[in-house]
C-alpha cells in the first residue's frame, strides 16, 4: 500500500460512521455470530480458516496426502469444488466417503484430515486485534456464537487468562446453561468443533434431536427474539442449512426485529440489494469498507464504541481501556505497520464524534 492509500485510509477512519440503533446498544444485549472472516484476518497463513471453500479444499489436500481417499474419488471432489456446487453438499458427500459404510460417522478419516490442517493453531495467531475485542465484549456480557470449526477464540482467550470453554450443540446442558446467559465464557459451535470430529454435523438432520427438543429450541429462539444478533466475518451465514433450521426460519416475525450484519462492499449494486433483501428478516446490512484490511480497524472501532455504552466512565474508554494488557504492544504494532501513530490515533477516537446520522 502507498501512502496516498494510506493517507485515504487514515481519513476514512477519521469519517467513519456507525448506526446509532447498534453503538447504543449495551453489550449484555448483544449475541456476536462470528465466521471466517474472523479467522482469516487472525491466522492468516492457514487458507482452511479464511472461508467454507478454503477447508473444504484443505480437506481434500489432506486426504490425498494421508491416502485414507482413491485418487478416482480425490480427481471427483476437485471437479465439484471448481462447479457451482453446493459447498455443503460437497462437504457432506466428502464426509461420507471418508466414513464407514454403514451410513454412521464414527469413526473416519475426516477426524484425521482436520487434525492435519488445524494442527497448532495457536502457533498461527498473527494478528490477535479481532479476538481481543470479542473477548472484551464479552467480558461485558456478549455472548458468542460461531459457525467456525476452530477454535482460535478459546485458544487466545486461554492464553489471556479466561476460562473458556467450547460448547457442541449435543451437549443439552451445556447448551441450556449457555442460552440462559449462565456461561460467561462460552462459546457455541453450531456446527461443532475439528478437536471433536464425531459431534461435527453438516445437515439439519444431524441436529434431529435439538431441532425436536422443544426446551433447546425454546431457549435458542428465545435468544434471536430477544438479543441482537451481530454478525461478523459471515460471508454465507444466513444461507447455512443449519442456523436457517436453529434460528432463522423458525421464529415468525423476524421484520420486527433489529440484527447486524457488518460485510465487505465491494460492488455497491450487490452490497445495497443484499441490505434490502436482509431487512425481510429485520438484519441491518452495514459495510465495513471496500478491502478486507479495513476490516480490523472497523471491529476495533465499533467495539470501542460499544464499551463506551456500559462504561461509568465513558469518555475515558479507547484502545487501552478495552484491550487486554498482553494485546497492547500487539495492537499498537499492528497500527504502527498500518502506518498509524498510536497516539494520535487514541486521542482522535476521544474527540471524534463516530455516531451515524
Amino acid at each position: 500500500m502507498d501512502s496516498v492509500e494510506k493517507t485515504t485510509n487514515r481519513s476514512e477512519q477519521k469519517s467513519r460512521k456507525f448506526l446509532k440503533s447498534l453503538i447504543r446498544k449495551q453489550p449484555q444485549e448483544l449475541l456476536l455470530v462470528i465466521g471466517t472472516g474472523v479467522s482469516a484476518a487472525v491466522a492468516p497463513g492457514i487458507p482452511a480458516l479464511c472461508s467454507w471453500r478454503g477447508c473444504i479444499e484443505a480437506v481434500i489436500e489432506a486426504a490425498e496426502q494421508l491416502e485414507v481417499l482413491h485418487p478416482g474419488d480425490i480427481a471427483e471432489f476437485r471437479r465439484k469444488m471448481t462447479k457451482d456446487r453446493d459447498l455443503l453438499v460437497v462437504a457432506h458427500d466428502l464426509i461420507r466417503k471418508m466414513s464407514p459404510r454403514t451410513g454412521d460417522t464414527k469413526p473416519n478419516f475426516f477426524q484425521d484430515c482436520l487434525m492435519e490442517i488445524f494442527d497448532n493453531l495457536e502457533q498461527h495467531i498473527q494478528n490477535p486485534l479481532v479476538l481481543q475485542c470479542i473477548l472484551s465484549l464479552m467480558e461485558r456480557g456478549t455472548m458468542v456464537l460461531t459457525t467456525n470449526y476452530d477454535n482460535l477464540l478459546e485458544i487466545f482467550g486461554q492464553q489471556q487468562s479466561r476460562p473458556m470453554e467450547s460448547l457442541d450443540l449435543k451437549d443439552k446442558s451445556k447448551v441450556l446453561q449457555w442460552a440462559r446467559g449462565h456461561i460467561r465464557y462460552g462459546v457455541l459451535h453450531i456446527h461443532g468443533l475439528y478437536t471433536d470430529p464425531c459431534g461435527m454435523v453438516l445437515d439439519p438432520s444431524g441436529y434431529k434431536d435439538v431441532t425436536q427438543d422443544p426446551e433447546v429450541m425454546e431457549a435458542l429462539q428465545n435468544l434471536y427474539r430477544t438479543r441482537s444478533f451481530l454478525f461478523v466475518g459471515c460471508g454465507e451465514t444466513l444461507r447455512d442449512q443449519i442456523f436457517q433450521a436453529l434460528f432463522l426460519y423458525s421464529v415468525p416475525n423476524k421484520v420486527d426485529l433489529e440484527h447486524y450484519m457488518v460485510v465487505l462492499k465491494e460492488n455497491e449494486d450487490h452490497f445495497f440489494k443484499h441490505q434490502a433483501d436482509m431487512l425481510l428478516h429485520g438484519i441491518k446490512v452495514v459495510s465495513y469498507g471496500d478491502c478486507f484490511d479495513c476490516f480490523p480497524g472497523y471491529v476495533q472501532d465499533l467495539t470501542m464504541q460499544i464499551c463506551r455504552q456500559c462504561s461509568p466512565d465513558a469518555d475515558r474508554v479507547d484502545s487501552t481501556t478495552f484491550l487486554g494488557n498482553a494485546c497492547q504492544d500487539c495492537a499498537k504494532r499492528k497500527l504502527e505497520e498500518n502506518g498509524i501513530e498510536v497516539s494520535k490515533r487514541l486521542r482522535q477516537s476521544d474527540t471524534d464524534d463516530a455516531g451515524g446520522s
